[in-house]
C-alpha cells in the first residue's frame, strides 16, 4: 500500500482524533510523498534531524518535537517548532519560554507524564502535574500556550495494561482541565502505531504514527 493510501485509511478511522506522523529517520522523499497527501502535522524526534527538515520542506508544515529535549538544543527550533510534546522538567520548560520570547512568539507544549512501568520513559510525575497547576505556576511562564498531555505507555503486550495507563493519563488530563480552565488546554497525546486504538479508546486527542505510514525502519 502506498503512503497515500495508508494515510487516508488512517484519517478515516481516526476521525477527529489528530496524526501526528512520524517521520524521524525517514527521508525528506518520503515525508513529500505524505505531504501531497494531504498530511501536514509531522513528528521529529532530534533536533539535528528536524532543522534540516524544516528548511527542505514546505513553511505550512506543523512540526512536532516528540523526543527527548536537551535544554541547550531548544534554540534552534525555537523560531519555527510548532509544538513541543515531550517537556519533562521545569528546566526544559524555562528554557523553551526563555528561547520563544527571543522571536517574540509563543510555543504550543506539552507536559510529558511518566505513566509507563519502564526506566527509559521520562516525564513528569502526576503529583508533580498536579502540583504546578494547582499552585499556579504556569503564570511564570509567558511564552508557552500549556495545550495538554502527552504521555508513552510500557512497550508491552499486555493490552490491559497499555489501557489502564492510557486511562490513567486521561483521568489526570481531566482533573487538571478541572484546575486550568484556558481553553488552549485540550490536547491528550497518547498512543503509536502499536497502540493508538486503545489510546483513542482512552481518550487521546492526538495520535503519533510512523511506521504504520512510513513503514519499518
Amino acid at each position: 500500500m502506498e503512503i497515500s493510501e495508508r494515510i487516508k485509511e488512517l484519517k478515516k478511522e481516526l476521525d477527529t482524533v489528530t496524526l501526528v506522523a512520524v517521520s524521524k529517520t525517514h527521508p525528506i522523499t518520503l515525508i513529500q510523498e505524505a505531504y501531497q497527501a494531504g498530511q501536514r502535522v509531522f513528528g521529529e524526534n532530534r533536533v539535528q534531524e528536524l532543522v534540516p527538515k524544516h528548511e527542505a520542506l514546505p513553511k505550512d508544515i506543523q512540526w512536532h518535537l516528540i523526543g527527548s529535549l536537551q535544554t541547550n538544543k531548544v534554540k534552534y527550533i525555537a523560531s519555527f517548532v510548532y509544538m513541543i510534546q515531550s517537556v519533562d522538567s521545569l528546566k526544559l520548560l524555562e528554557t523553551i519560554d526563555k528561547e520563544a520570547q527571543k522571536h517574540n512568539r509563543k510555543i504550543n507544549c506539552l507536559l510529558q507524564v511518566y505513566i509507563a512501568q519502564e526506566e527509559t520513559k521520562h516525564g513528569f510525575d502526576p503529583t508533580e502535574i498536579v502540583d504546578f497547576f494547582t499552585t499556579q505556576k504556569f503564570n511564570n511562564y509567558k511564552n508557552i500556550e500549556f495545550s495538554g498531555l502527552m504521555g508513552m505507555a510500557t512497550n508491552t503486550d499486555n493490552l490491559d495494561q497499555v489501557s489502564k495507563e492510557f486511562r490513567s493519563l486521561n483521568l489526570l488530563f481531566t482533573q487538571i482541565k478541572n484546575i486550568y480552565t484556558n481553553p488552549s488546554f485540550f490536547q491528550l497525546s497518547m498512543g503509536m502505531s502499536s497502540d493508538y486504538k486503545l489510546a483513542i479508546k482512552e481518550g487521546a486527542t492526538i495520535v503519533r504514527i510512523g511506521s504504520t505510514i512510513f513503514g519499518k525502519r
